[in-house]
């Protein structure tokens, strides 16, 4: 959503954006959904290129399987990276879900920044995981711990 400076009251708290009610309705659920949709889409893209990799390691005498192990991490990064700083700000997910990510201002989410919380998210949600639903059930605008650290937040598309 974009939003002007004029409609944002001041934060109350360091990093905990006041936005309009409408912009974050719903979004836990959503983002929920979202991720899961994004999960399946990441497996079946793992999982192409797990047999391409298997195919190409037989040509090449076992040399594309070093490729296999570090697959997942490499494609959720790329995907998380490259959708949501691109023209859309949001994975195929959170498109379906009619959700969009920003930095923190309202601007576009460079590539840097989506990798960083593809990074936190997968961290978060395997070490922290009652930490990170603690501070979305707290935090004004539901905002994740990983979204805070990485200053972004998750809203709904304003279209």
């Amino acid at each position: 959503m974009t939003f002007r400076p004029d409609e944002r009251p001041a934060p109350a708290m360091a990093g905990d954006l006041v936005l309009p009610e409408r912009a974050v309705e719903g979004v836990r659920k959503r983002r929920i959904l979202a991720i899961g949709f994004d999960l399946v889409f990441i497996t079946l893209i793992v999982a192409a290129l797990f047999v391409v990799l298997s195919v190409l390691g037989i040509v090449t005498f076992g040399l594309t399987w070093l490729l296999i192990p570090p697959l997942f991490p490499v494609v959720a990064l790329l995907y998380n990276g490259l959708t949501i700083s691109g023209a859309r700000r949001a994975t195929p997910g959170m498109r379906l879900m009619d959700l969009e990510m920003r930095l923190t201002d309202g601007a576009r989410t460079p590539f840097l920044n989506a990798a960083v919380h593809a990074v936190l998210f997968y961290l978060s949600w395997t070490i922290l995981t009652p930490l990170v639903l603690v501070v979305s059930l707290v935090s004004r605008n539901k905002r994740c711990l990983h979204d805070m650290l990485s200053g972004v937040v998750v809203t709904r598309r304003a279209d």
